[in-house]
């Protein structure tokens, strides 16, 4: 439960103890940006997340910004987060560090809304949306950076609206405050559609961010959010895709280095009765896991492939959400390839890395619908790309020749550690597989099963209903 109230504003200066000294330093750089609104309207969360309530940030305090219409940027709400930072530094909420590195989690949300002709007070939806992402960061320990990207997969402020997803930007006014427990920096939140999110996913979201800020309507230059907009950037201006965006992916390649997916493969150079098939590995029949060690080597690989991103997080794609949301790629205090499963069941040293002869990957659509995306932004500019199941311990990697650490190579191109497999594919293979793979940027005309197969590479994918990895045993 909230309240909506106005803030009291820093107590007077004799008494600083009782005005926590984290919230004063915030309240410092609001009251630099707004000396006329010293006493804006609070979101207040009612019963405090120290005291066991739901909502994480204590505060969320709206102001009115007047924009600046010489640089096209019309009025709006600016919403600012209390809580993901350390506001008290008695350990009540975040471990007090000292003054050295980041308070709490380093940082603090902000959100910019188009203020609308008939609004005379802001709309207080977007400190829930605040408060729903501080909730995901809390139990995931997953911290957020410039650039990410948050599948929502829902409208912002649950009406009909196309802004369904999010961007993560510094904010453009606020500027990061020394507090006695450490750093804070402002991240603003920016709402996307679905185009434009699946844009960031496939080159980065820096790029995309950049895009938003020279169409007025889609952000500007402080990046307001619209949710009245009905246009992508890309149906506004056609030209962005193909010579912004493909190009990007083309010279830069792709920031994304893996997605947790419905996927699996099965050992075509084994007969089906071998007890120890990767089949029943793969689909989960079995209680194979993950060691800690291959755990441990996803991540290494995944960081040596971020050349300008150097975080090792495995981003969804499903559109399940997990307390509500999916989040993109973004450092981990506690890393997210982490599961209960670390700990294996079978020894490490137990598992011998097997070469493989043949190979069939089976993937969900919208998994499949990444290939292209793997082979054309990651493997043809020396990278890899893991699809990590979301259903088991199944981890497919796509190496390419140029990739160091892979236990797959020229010689024996296919190649797994238990669940883990790992494949390397030359700019040949590359080349003619994207050529073969064409139809997977239409996805909608795709009829499903799709196979595809490389008879003289001794390799298949299939393209199957989400129903088959749903029931693995069917």
């Amino acid at each position: 439960m909230e309240e909506l109230r106005p803030s009291g504003g820093p107590a007077p200066q004799p008494f600083p103890a009782l005005f926590p000294p984290g919230l004063h330093a915030i309240y410092g750089e609001c009251r630099r940006l707004y000396p006329e609104q010293p006493n804006p309207l609070q979101v207040t969360a009612i019963v405090k997340y120290w005291l066991g309530g739901p909502d994480p940030l204590d505060y969320v305090s709206m102001y009115r910004n007047l924009g600046s219409p010489a640089r096209g940027v019309p009025e709006h709400w600016h919403y600012v987060s209390f809580g993901l930072s350390d506001l008290y530094g008695d350990n009540r909420v975040h471990e007090y560090t000292g003054t050295d590195g980041s308070s709490g989690f380093g940082f603090e949300l902000t959100f910019r809304l188009k203020r609308e002709a008939e609004e005379s007070a802001p709309p207080t939806w977007p400190a829930e949306l605040m408060q729903g992402l501080a909730r995901y960061v809390f139990q995931s320990e997953n911290t957020f950076c410039s650039g990410d990207h948050v599948s929502w997969h829902s409208p912002l402020d649950n009406s009909e609206s196309r802004i369904q997803h999010m961007l993560l930007t510094e904010d453009p006014q606020m500027q990061p405050v020394q507090t006695p427990f450490g750093m804070v920096s402002f991240l603003q939140i920016v709402g996307i559609c679905t185009e434009e999110l699946h844009a960031a996913q496939q080159w980065n979201g820096q790029g995309i961010l950049e895009l938003l800020r020279t169409v007025p309507v889609a952000g500007g230059p402080w990046l307001i959010t619209d949710m009245r907009r009905g246009e992508t950037i890309f149906e506004i201006d056609p030209h962005l895709q193909q010579e912004r965006v493909d190009k990007g992916i083309e010279t830069e390649g792709s920031n994304l280095s893996g997605v947790s997916a419905k996927c699996a493969w099965d050992d075509l150079s084994r007969p089906p009765e071998d007890e120890d098939d990767s089949r029943s590995i793969c689909i989960g029949t079995q209680q194979r896991r993950l060691s800690g060690k291959d755990t441990e080597q996803i991540r290494e690989a995944l960081r040596r492939g971020l050349e300008i991103n150097s975080k090792s997080v495995l981003p969804p794609i499903s559109s399940q959400r997990h307390n509500g949301m999916n989040h993109d790629r973004a450092p981990s205090r506690k890393d997210s390839l982490e599961s209960e499963s670390s700990a294996a069941l079978i020894p490490h040293e137990l598992i011998r890395t097997r070469q493989l002869e043949s190979v069939h990957l089976k993937f969900n659509q919208e998994s499949g619908t990444l290939i292209p995306l793997c082979l054309r932004g990651r493997l043809l500019h020396g990278r890899h790309f893991t699809y990590k199941s979301i259903t088991g311990d199944t981890a497919i990697t796509f190496v390419s020749t140029g990739v160091e650490g892979a236990f797959a190579t020229e010689e024996h191109p296919y190649a797994a550690h238990g669940p883990w497999l790992q494949i390397l594919l030359t700019e040949e293979l590359v080349e003619k597989m994207l050529e073969d793979l064409e139809d997977l940027s239409s996805p909608e005309e795709l009829k499903l099963p799709k196979e595809y197969s490389w008879p003289a590479n001794k390799l298949k994918i299939s393209i199957l209903p989400d129903t088959v990895f749903d029931n693995p045993l069917h």
